[in-house]
């Protein structure tokens, strides 16, 4: 299993092909971190390949691990988005997409052809993608007034915090992700900080 303070992901694009008795299998993958961002690309991969006729795929979301959706799209049932997400999963990657595009070659694959061509396109795509390791992140609330800026982004850039959202006024609002293997280390130094409200972001789905 995975290491609880990292996760795997990629952060390309990439493309790749298999061909079975006429068949061509394109596989694409894209790095994604929403539901809506993946509802934009599937649209434009069938806007790209009007002629295809097949666009199945499978993602992955969050680094629970829980958020994920496949489809057949009109293949036969578990023949093309299980297997594309089993590639997905033997790998331990997250905040994944891969969407394969079928020209059909007139040529019946049965059953098992299918699983293996759309198991396989997967398979290709991941691995000409480099992975990357990324921290699991805790997220942070902060509000402190501007004066503190310069101590507030000392501690967020020494640690490889990553900022998610911020309001920068007189009287600043920031979102902040701290690494969670050295979340105990920042709160201790943010909380150093005078006048600095500090409060945990529950990201946890019900």
């Amino acid at each position: 299993m995975q290491d609880f303070d990292y996760y795997n992901t990629i952060d390309t694009e990439g493309t790749a092909e298999f061909k079975d008795r006429g068949s061509r299998f394109l596989a694409l993958a894209y790095p994604i971190k929403s539901v809506a961002q993946f509802k934009e690309i599937l649209a434009a991969a069938k806007k790209e390949h009007p002629k295809a006729n097949h666009h199945c795929f499978a993602y992955r979301l969050g680094t629970t691990m829980n958020d994920f959706r496949v489809s057949d799209d009109g293949e036969p049932s578990g023949t093309a988005g299980r297997p594309i997400l089993g590639q997905i999963d033997s790998k331990n990657v997250t905040d994944v997409l891969i969407i394969v595009v079928r020209y059909f070659g007139g040529t019946l694959l049965g059953v098992p052809g299918l699983i293996n061509a759309y198991k396989s396109a997967a398979s290709m795509v991941l691995q000409v993608i480099p992975l990357v390791r990324r921290p699991v992140l805790a997220n942070y609330h902060l509000q402190f007034d501007y004066t503190k800026m310069n101590d507030v982004m000392m501690v967020i850039k020494q640690n490889g915090c990553e900022i998610l959202k911020q309001e920068l006024q007189l009287f600043c609002i920031m979102d902040i992700g701290i690494p969670k293997n050295r979340v105990q280390e920042v709160v201790m130094k943010l909380t150093d900080i005078r006048n600095l409200e500090l409060k945990e972001i529950n990201t946890s789905k019900s």
